[in-house]
């Protein structure tokens, strides 16, 4: 009886595993002939300094400190910025681009990736959202050619969310939204929503992991005990700071220096961290003294921001950021200053290096980094250039003129050893 429960066991799970490699197969094949051989979204990856000033807009207009529990509150979206938005997840998460597409009482998302197969192919995928009460819902999807069930774009795209870290927060913010109208004659999205503290101190945990604020401890403290001998409002090196936090013998991680960036950013931003982190009020507190690059406080706030930005958001957020900053000061502030880009573009390369835990880095800080380590020749570089200047000048962000000086900073980065 053993015997012949044994081969019946054998034949089943043959069955079994036949059964299973068929399902398998016809779900990869399935899935190949929705492959097409042109992108449904082609585009580069950056994002639009406009896109920037629309969202610190729309920050100011929804600042969740200010708002009550249970406020309910309607929010204009231009619709360009949810396209900016859809594309950096895509291209972030999957490698490929995304766009964002209203109608009349609609609004569709695109989605391409590429095939890692010989040859151009491409996944594409369409997704129908209607106006509706309650959180978004997929009304209608296809994969290629193929119509597929709402639910399993849904799906899809709760992947992608997840693989671009924010899928719990995405899932949060569904739970907070009562309406989504389309107005593409005035290219916006109105989104009421109904305001719940407890979403944005559970999205601040979900983006800031405990190990994280073990390790900002660590490093405001260490931090603290490097300028508590200086006098207050001293010139210090950003390079005495830099190069000591980031070699700690005992965390020599990415992570660790991740959280080094961003302590270091808020405190040359001059923000507090107990803006996002309460519990930091107990946190030790930090001399003031002015931190240099090239002997420019400036410089030094500029590299280490677009740093930590590059770090924790990704180099296209970085860029535009940086470029942002200068066209609104070429408007309203100190002018245009191509120095400023040029610290913010090498920030962002560094910052490059911290997330690829790059030997190159780990070699340079067996050392003390200088200024020329980090950041090419800035004073020969213009600056305080008025919006009217930049542009009969430069060109604009588009002019050829433009586009030669930073190229030229480009080149000059890439001479730089660490940046090779």
């Amino acid at each position: 009886m053993p015997r012949r429960l044994a081969a019946r066991f054998a034949r089943f799970s043959a069955w079994l595993a036949a059964f299973l490699v068929g399902v398998v197969s016809l779900a990869v094949l399935g899935l190949l002939t929705t492959l097409e051989q042109t992108p449904l979204v082609k585009r580069g990856e950056t994002i639009a300094p406009t896109a920037i000033a629309e969202a610190r807009r729309l920050l100011a207009l929804n600042d969740p400190r200010r708002l009550r529990r249970g406020e309910k509150r309607t929010a204009e979206i231009p619709a360009a910025l949810v396209d900016e938005a859809v594309n950096y997840v895509v291209s972030r998460s999957l490698g490929g681009r995304g766009a964002f597409v209203m109608a009349e009482d609609s609004a569709e998302v695109r989605l391409t990736v590429p095939a890692r197969l010989p040859g151009a192919h491409y996944l594409n995928l369409r997704a129908v959202f209607r106006e509706a009460e309650g959180e978004p819902r997929v009304a209608a999807a296809a994969i290629g050619a193929a119509s597929v069930p709402p639910f399993l774009a849904e799906s899809f795209i709760a992947v992608v969310l997840r693989i671009a870290g924010i899928g719990e927060q995405w899932r949060l913010a569904r739970r907070a939204i009562r309406q989504m109208v389309f107005e593409p004659s005035r290219a916006v999205v109105l989104v009421t929503y109904v305001w719940e503290p407890k979403l944005l101190e559970r999205a601040v945990s979900l983006a800031i992991a405990d190990d994280d604020i073990a390790r900002m401890r660590a490093v405001q403290r260490d931090l603290a005990g490097l300028l508590d001998h200086h006098a207050p409002y001293a010139k210090i090196p950003l390079v005495q700071v830099l190069t000591p936090l980031l070699a700690q013998a005992e965390e020599r991680t990415s992570a660790h220096r991740r959280v080094v960036l961003l302590v270091l950013a808020t405190y040359l931003a001059e923000k507090d961290l107990a803006t996002i982190l309460p519990q930091a009020r107990q946190w030790p507190r930090v001399r003031r003294v002015k931190l240099t690059l090239g002997e420019r406080h400036d410089s030094a706030q500029h590299f280490l921001v677009s740093a930590a930005l590059v770090a924790w958001a990704g180099e296209p957020v970085t860029k535009a950021i940086g470029l942002y900053k200068e066209l609104d000061d070429s408007r309203s502030g100190s002018g245009f200053s191509f120095a400023d880009l040029a610290a913010d573009m090498a920030g962002a390369r560094f910052g490059e290096l911290v997330v690829k835990d790059s030997p190159l880095l780990s070699e340079a800080l067996q050392r003390t980094l200088t200024d020329t380590d980090l950041a090419p020749r800035l004073a020969d570089l213009p600056e305080h250039l008025s919006e009217a200047q930049f542009g009969r000048v430069f060109g604009g962000v588009n002019g050829r003129g433009y586009q030669q000086l930073t190229g030229e900073i480009e080149r000059r980065l890439d001479e730089l050893p660490l940046y090779r």
